[in-house]
């Protein structure tokens, strides 16, 4: 059943009034939903910065943003690369040298469906250590700044953290025993839907003033899987960008754009499509599974995460 909270058509950019004044942080923004929700909150006068891996590409998409809005568009970015904590730490150190306010950090970047075990620069399974553990690290260094606005914290998720295992593999995080693409990236959603979650209950505990939401996508044309997908998944995924089960990367955008602006939403939710299968249709409010936020396991992972990082939160 379509959910009807934003009318039948579920939420869309018109909701949106003026965000000038405002700066939004996304991370890999220089294509797919990322870079089209910079368009969205460009367009309504907000300044946007950009956490990219790569350099030539931001480049080219900020070319794109400034014939599109003028030259005058509040656009940048800044180098970053999740899947190496130290980048991390030094994005975070210039944003908070050149950023004054963070009204919301979008944590869009993300990897999937890597075909064979690969390890970060600090030696994490791939795809755990550049969606979560890179996101887990940066949000904690930005989460002051963010908070002196009363901020948010944007998690963008996926449906597939329902295809794998339902929980976390503590006992062999990195999967050196049973490695296999899709229960991984699974996985690695999961970890960041959950330390979202475990983020809202300690900052209600700390009495702190930032907003927490987790989306998704659905299903979107965007470059996500031919960038890090092996060639069947890509053939596969290609036959279904075919399809009207995959809408456009703008469409892909709505989740996390709301998340990022729209008020009185609820935080222990996931938003995203409320159509077919919650694939594609318009954007609301979710299923979300019970043990996305099974609070043993949530726990567990944030004293996990902290160990694995090194990093400390201040909450």
């Amino acid at each position: 059943m379509a959910d009807t909270e934003f009318g039948p058509k579920g939420w869309t950019p018109d909701r949106l009034g003026s965000l000038a004044g405002k700066t939004y942080l996304i991370t890999g923004a220089n294509s797919g939903t990322g870079f089209e929700a910079s368009r969205i909150l460009l367009r309504k006068g907000a300044k946007v910065v950009m956490l990219n891996r790569s350099p030539e590409k931001s480049a080219a998409a900020i070319e794109t943003l400034k014939a599109e809005f003028g030259p005058d568009a509040d656009v940048s970015f800044v180098r970053m690369d999740l899947a190496e904590l130290a980048s991390v730490r030094d994005a975070a150190k210039q944003v908070l040298k050149t950023v004054p306010r963070i009204d919301a950090l979008i944590c869009n970047a993300a990897i999937a469906q890597v075909p064979t075990q690969k390890f970060t620069k600090d030696g994490f399974e791939s795809q755990l250590g550049t969606n979560h553990y890179g996101h887990f690290v940066l949000c904690g260094l930005l989460f002051e700044r963010i908070e002196k606005t009363a901020g948010r914290i944007v998690v963008v998720a996926s449906l597939g953290y329902k295809m794998g295992i339902k929980t976390i593999q503590f006992d062999d995080i990195n999967w050196d025993k049973n490695y296999s693409a899709n229960p991984v990236y699974s996985q690695s959603k999961l970890a960041q839907m959950m330390f979202a979650y475990e983020l809202q209950d300690r900052v209600k505990a700390a009495d702190k003033t930032v907003e927490v939401y987790v989306c998704h996508p659905g299903s979107s044309a965007t470059s996500l899987i031919s960038t890090s997908g092996g060639l069947g998944t890509r053939i596969a995924w290609w036959l279904m960008t075919k399809s009207p089960m995959v809408q456009t990367a703008e469409k892909g955008a709505y989740p996390e754009v709301m998340c990022a602006t729209e008020e009185g939403l609820e935080q222990r939710a996931f938003y995203g499509p409320t159509g077919r299968m919650e694939f594609v249709g318009p954007v609301g409010t979710g299923t979300l599974e019970p043990y996305a936020h099974d609070k043993t396991v949530m726990s567990k992972l944030w004293d996990v995460s902290e160990t694995a990082t090194g990093f400390k939160w201040d909450i």
